[in-house]
């Protein structure tokens, strides 16, 4: 098992020895083939043709993989107890030397993708196909990436004395052939959302975010999105966001342009004391939900149509400590979810800290939604 991981560690090593090997045959979407220098991996989702978009906020770049897996296999059936352990094996450590960073699922193949950072910063990407788990080489692969513009320095901390660098990228997602970015972007309005075309180019559009924050009683700019998600409201899309403590916020997308402060309209408080951690849509016959994984409260369930109906916007203190206001949403019996993302329509693949210890990689059922 340790073989296993030295093979992991020579592959990170090499990284800035392989970039210059890189191979300039310009395939389809603009990759190369060659090794990409990430150095973090902050988030993970999927775009068009098994596309694998990796945000690593250490680099502040986002970077684009062909994973070569865009068959359209059969749905795996995922049940994996202690998969922290599992993981941790193939790296030839234990468990708590390791963090699960993200969980993405590739929409054509199915498989879930999963992002390990060793605590020694090696960040490392797996494939699970069923009980199956694989290290995915990075080595040699085709790829592009871009490096990010006004993004916080290397250096800089929060009045708490927190690294702000790790937040240029909070969280990513695709739509509308375009790769979202959430972050802080280290200038006056810090709370930063990215639009950037996809293949790359040197495109990136960058929007400023302002929200009122009924739980602190002021509007903010300073704290990124957490969370995202798309999706049409009414006719009109939206991203739809989550923030710590914990607002939910609707931007129109028409408006998110290179330039531009934009205002969200907060649509529900939800809780303080707890921040967001994964957003998805889902669908059941002709209702949609927006699911959210949380670190402090359980998954929540809010109907598209309450968000559509409701035409308030918060813009006011929310007096009584942890208590929410807005849209209504409820409180499924699942805790402890530290990751999720979307199988298909109606079912979810979550990490769950179980009441027994246990790191347990699960499918939900319809009967959630």
């Amino acid at each position: 098992m340790k073989k296993m991981y030295l093979v992991l560690a020579v592959m990170g090593a090499g990284l800035v020895l392989l970039a210059n090997t890189t191979r300039l045959s310009h395939g389809k979407y603009g990759f190369i083939v060659g090794t990409p220098e990430i150095k973090s991996i902050s988030a993970l989702t999927f775009g068009p043709d098994g596309v694998l978009f990796i945000g690593d906020s250490k680099s502040a770049t986002v970077f684009a993989m062909d994973t070569k897996d865009a068959g359209n296999t059969q749905v795996p059936a995922v049940e994996i107890k202690n998969i922290d352990q599992k993981i941790a094996a193939l790296l030839g450590t234990e468990a708590q030397n390791i963090t699960i960073q993200d969980i993405a699922v590739n929409p054509v193949s199915k498989s879930v993708y999963c992002a390990v950072q060793h605590s020694d910063g090696t960040p490392v990407l797996f494939k699970i196909d069923g009980e199956k788990i694989q290290a995915v080489s990075t080595k040699n692969v085709p790829f592009s990436s871009l490096i990010l513009n006004n993004v916080p320095a290397e250096d800089a901390k929060d009045k708490r004395g927190n690294s702000v660098r790790v937040s240029a990228i909070s969280d990513i997602g695709f739509a509308d052939g375009k790769l979202l970015v959430s972050g802080l972007s280290g200038q006056d309005f810090n709370s930063t959302f990215r639009s950037i075309p996809f293949p790359f180019t040197d495109k990136q559009d960058q929007a400023s975010l302002e929200i009122y924050h009924a739980a602190h009683g002021k509007y903010e700019t300073l704290a990124p999105i957490r969370t995202f998600t798309t999706a049409e409201i009414g006719g009109k899309k939206y991203l739809v966001a989550s923030y710590t403590c914990t607002p939910l916020v609707l931007f129109p997308m028409d408006e998110l342009k290179a330039g531009t402060h934009v205002k969200g309209r907060t649509v529900a408080e939800m809780g303080s004391g707890n921040s967001p951690i994964d957003m998805v849509t889902m669908k059941k016959g002709n209702e949609s939900f927006l699911m959210m994984a949380n670190s402090a409260r359980p998954v929540f369930k809010v109907k598209f149509k309450s968000i559509e109906t409701y035409q308030g916007s918060l813009t006011t203190p929310v007096e009584e400590s942890f208590a929410t206001a807005g849209v209504d949403f409820v409180s499924l019996p699942v805790t402890n979810v530290i990751q999720m993302d979307r199988l298909d329509d109606t079912r979810m693949v979550l990490l769950q800290r179980r009441s027994n210890g246990s790191l347990d990689l699960w499918i939900s059922s319809e009967r959630y939604l």
